[in-house]
């Protein structure tokens, strides 16, 4: 069962900066909500790798704490030794820059997750359809419904795997920069650069003779299209 308080382990508990630290999973939820991009990182073939990747999340999903989801190719080299491991998936999006008076003290305002855990591959069709339909609509809510089903032979070749999110951390960092004692006597400019998304109009395919839909349109618009 899924609760409301973000308990990390050990291995996702911050050991520098704990101030940041989140406490609500809901937080949590509504990060993975607002990002697009994570990065899966697993050893495979005897080294590190960090790729990023398109996901999807399932709050009610079958795993302890919720299902976050992450597709690729049968053939990837990553996936045999994901399954064999425990793996780490991060989120981060970033909010602004903070600039302060001394370099010491420059920084961002960002929000990021951690999540570790031991991933399944899902393997029950319907549940890798709804998989598949998440992680398009996280792209573009709604966009599944409008488009054809997954063939059989595109499920052959997409896996999909889950990962828990029971075992996951976030830490955060908002507002402006850190004065120390003196730092007011100094010259030179401090301040913030708040950072967002800003997508431009949809470009319609060539040979495409229908209009833009009213969901990519408000997607656009969420996005921050000016």
């Amino acid at each position: 069962m899924t609760t409301q308080q973000l308990s990390p382990t050990p291995r996702t508990t911050p050991t520098r900066g704990r101030n940041r630290q989140v406490e609500d999973r809901r937080q949590l939820m509504a990060l993975l909500s607002d990002a697009l991009v994570a990065h899966l990182g697993v050893v495979a073939g005897g080294h590190p790798v960090v790729l990023p990747t398109a996901f999807a999340v399932d709050a009610s999903g079958p795993d302890d704490g919720g299902s976050l989801y992450l597709h690729g190719s049968v053939a990837a080299g990553w996936l045999a030794p994901a399954l064999e491991q425990d793996i780490c998936v991060t989120v981060t999006e970033l909010d602004g820059l903070v600039l302060a008076r001394t370099g010491f003290h420059h920084s961002m305002n960002y929000r990021s997750a951690v999540v570790i855990g031991r991933p399944r591959r899902v393997t029950d069709l319907e549940e890798r359809r709804l998989a598949l339909d998440l992680v398009v609509d996280h792209m573009m809510p709604g966009r599944a419904a409008t488009l054809p089903p997954a063939t059989r032979k595109e499920l052959a070749a997409t896996a999909v795997i889950a990962l828990p999110l029971a075992e996951a951390s976030m830490k955060q960092r908002a507002g402006g920069a850190t004065l120390e004692p003196g730092d007011l006597d100094l010259t030179g400019w401090a301040g913030l650069v708040p950072v967002r998304w800003a997508a431009s109009a949809p470009v319609t395919e060539d040979y495409v003779n229908e209009p833009v839909p009213e969901l990519v349109l408000r997607r656009a618009a969420e996005l921050g299209q000016a």
